[in-house]
């Protein structure tokens, strides 16, 4: 037994039934239905986030940062890679970009 009087799981004075894994036991306790609105909580994260990106922070600059690393990453492709590009954009996996090909 524990020091404030408490028996916890596996010790000698604990009854057989509570020893027993919960989803064996009977449940004799009405369920209760729990809803957390976690609305407040997103307001305080995105408002942490735009303050942690500054006032600077230019949104179509960074897209347009990304859209022209994405032209430098499928850029020169040998033969083989720009098949298996293709093969990506036409299952789906990759967007289209222009023509469907990468850039030369």
């Amino acid at each position: 037994m524990s020091s404030h009087g408490r028996v916890f799981p596996g010790e000698p004075d604990e009854p057989a039934e509570a020893s027993r894994p919960a989803a064996d036991r009977p449940s004799n306790l009405p369920t209760v239905e729990l809803a957390i609105d976690l609305s407040a909580h997103e307001l305080l994260r995105r408002a942490h986030v735009l303050e942690a990106l500054g006032p600077d922070w230019d949104p179509v600059a960074a897209l347009r940062g990304e859209e022209a690393a994405y032209e430098l990453l499928y850029s020169g492709l040998s033969a083989e890679q720009q098949r298996v590009y293709d093969e990506l954009v036409s299952a789906g996996v990759l967007p289209r970009r222009g023509d469907g090909h990468a850039a030369a």
